[in-house]
């Protein structure tokens, strides 16, 4: 297996490639096996997947059980793993610098954090304080005997601020206390996304997977992407798949979905490496 160190290199290495990069979210160990066999480069969590397969919503697993399940996914597989940390767990950057802290000691290599509150009447921190909380992020990471890449996330159009001008200044911000990847959820046109990579000099995360959105790798490369995620996408579409099965026996007395599984005899064989 390859050192916490070894993985921070790779990882920080994979931004700094002519092409974008895909970094797929898993949500258990299985799912994480199933995307390293497949040959992806790297991997990330994802809270709302990792949420929706405990039974519970986004944004209320506690910093605790979230690190757990960090550690869980960065000891499936040899590849570096990223973790969604969410706004920190906190506001203060006191205790953002504490979740990245604890972060690094499960295994972890990369980390994102949002300028998102989590409170409906005031869903986006002001953005004084929300570079203090990536400068408390910044000086935890440069402190560590790795390489740990930190994402700073802008959530304005994830919570339904479509303002690109304010999103593209948030994130220029984040790039001057030094964050080393910048991230902006649910941007959902090509020249939205070609606006916020020409406006910094930092690799530039974009999320796919969302409905509606058909944006291919080779495109997303051309604009300058450096690496793109799915989020809970195939979580969801994992979901999709169980619920349209489970509706049809339910609704119509019938097993077709069966027709479309994944063969025992192939999920096994790619499992077959970690069986001991």
């Amino acid at each position: 297996m390859r050192t916490q160190a070894e993985k921070g290199t790779i990882f920080r290495a994979l931004h700094e490639r002519g092409r974008a990069f895909v970094i797929p979210n898993p949500w258990d160990v299985g799912t994480a096996r199933l995307l390293a066999h497949l040959g992806f480069e790297a991997l990330a969590t994802t809270s709302a997947g990792y949420a929706f397969s405990v039974g519970q919503q986004d944004n209320i697993i506690g910093r605790d059980e979230t690190l757990a399940h960090c550690a869980t996914i960065v000891a499936a597989t040899h590849l570096p793993v990223s973790a969604d940390l969410g706004n920190g767990f906190g506001d203060a950057p006191e205790l953002v610098a504490e979740t990245i802290r604890l972060a690094a000691a499960t295994g972890l290599v990369g980390g994102s954090i949002e300028d998102a509150t989590y409170r409906l009447d005031d869903p986006i921190y002001p953005i004084e304080f929300a570079v203090e909380r990536i400068q408390a992020a910044v000086e935890t990471t440069r402190a560590l005997p790795f390489s740990f890449t930190l994402t700073a996330r802008a959530e304005n159009f994830l919570v339904g601020r479509r303002d690109l001008n304010d999103t593209i200044r948030r994130l220029q911000a984040y790039q001057e206390a030094g964050a080393d990847v910048l991230y902006a959820p649910s941007l959902t046109t090509q020249e939205e996304i070609a606006a916020v990579v020409s406006s910094v000099d930092r690799p530039v995360n974009v999320l796919m997977g969302m409905q509606g959105i058909q944006i291919n790798v080779a495109t997303l490369s051309e604009i300058g992407v450096k690496r793109i995620s799915t989020g809970s996408s195939l979580s969801r579409a994992a979901l999709g798949a169980f619920l349209r099965a489970a509706q049809e026996i339910q609704e119509q007395g019938t097993f077709t979905f069966g027709n479309e599984a994944a063969s025992y005899r192939e999920i096994s064989a790619m499992f077959e490496a970690y069986t001991a």
